[in-house]
């Protein structure tokens, strides 16, 4: 099994010259992967996928993704455009998870639509068909849907390299469709869904990956983590949304259990406070210790 680490950023506007040498110094450290937020709406939050060419400029070895993209508020076929020129400038390390909506007075309120759940599902997995439609050159793209139509555009570029297509996905018949057509879970944050929650969300999307005849194993599988790495240990109750505080032998006992007990294999660190000392220390002390313990 290859387990893969990452760290989550918030694309604040006031502090972007901040976020960018977190950034160079995730790469450096050598993680696997970035995540960046997106909320369009939100005043005090830069553009997240121009943010994340910026990104992907300044690092080398990255995987940079939207966390997770607000599709309501990006069209489809654009952002599928949009992904792949971003997995071409970056020499295939792009890839696109995607929301289907949340916060939907702010979504409208920016000119989005207004959804209910079931219609923002019907969206999620008509923009899916077309995005993929998109990605394939030489074909020419008819999708009518519900909520998207395409009608005869021409397909391309392609992207460098297969773009995954991770899904934020948090209600049963979401999850369903995350082992139906989904490249990986990027598991809500707990705020959104507890983590008592998580095992049977895991469940949900490898009995609907068998049942559409797909390898279950072949799905990425994201654990969100929020919390604060700290000096001393302390007990840690993986409950409702409480925050992970605890030290690196402590964070990497949870995430070593959310590997062997839960079926995750990729681990973003959400820090409370986002600065070089909290990188370093996931970077330079958890990753390795729980590696170790994975190992073991």
């Amino acid at each position: 099994m290859i387990y893969r680490f990452g760290v989550q950023l918030a694309p604040s506007a006031a502090g972007l010259g901040e976020v960018r040498a977190l950034a160079r110094l995730a790469d450096r450290d050598g993680l696997d992967l970035l995540g960046v937020q997106d909320h369009p709406y939100a005043a005090d939050q830069a553009d997240t996928l121009a943010l994340i060419a910026t990104l992907l400029a300044d690092t080398e070895r990255l995987r940079v993704f939207p966390d997770v993209a607000s599709l309501p508020l990006r069209g489809p076929a654009v952002l599928a455009k949009q992904a792949a020129t971003l997995d071409l400038l970056s020499g295939g390390r792009f890839e696109l998870a995607l929301g289907a909506g949340a916060f939907w007075p702010a979504i409208s309120a920016m000119g989005g639509p207004d959804r209910t759940a079931g219609e923002a599902l019907r969206a999620l997995e008509e923009a899916i068909e077309i995005i993929r439609a998109m990605w394939r050159p030489g074909e020419t793209v008819k999708v009518s849907g519900t909520h998207y139509q395409v009608n005869g555009v021409h397909a391309g570029p392609a992207p460098a390299h297969p773009v995954g297509i991770w899904l934020g996905s948090v209600g049963p018949k979401a999850l369903a469709l995350t082992g139906r057509v989904g490249d990986g879970w990027a598991a809500p944050i707990p705020h959104y869904l507890p983590y008592e929650a998580w095992r049977g969300a895991q469940d949900i999307i490898t009995r609907a990956a068998e049942d559409a005849g797909r390898d279950p194993s072949a799905i990425t599988r994201i654990a969100q983590l929020v919390g604060r790495i700290t000096d001393d240990p302390a007990d840690v109750r993986l409950q409702g949304e409480e925050p992970i505080r605890t030290d690196p032998a402590g964070w990497a006992r949870v995430l070593a259990g959310l590997a062997t007990e839960t079926g995750f294999d990729t681990f973003v660190y959400w820090p409370e406070s986002s600065d070089e000392t909290q990188l370093r220390r996931w970077t330079q002390e958890v990753v390795p210790a729980t590696r170790a313990l994975l190992s073991a």
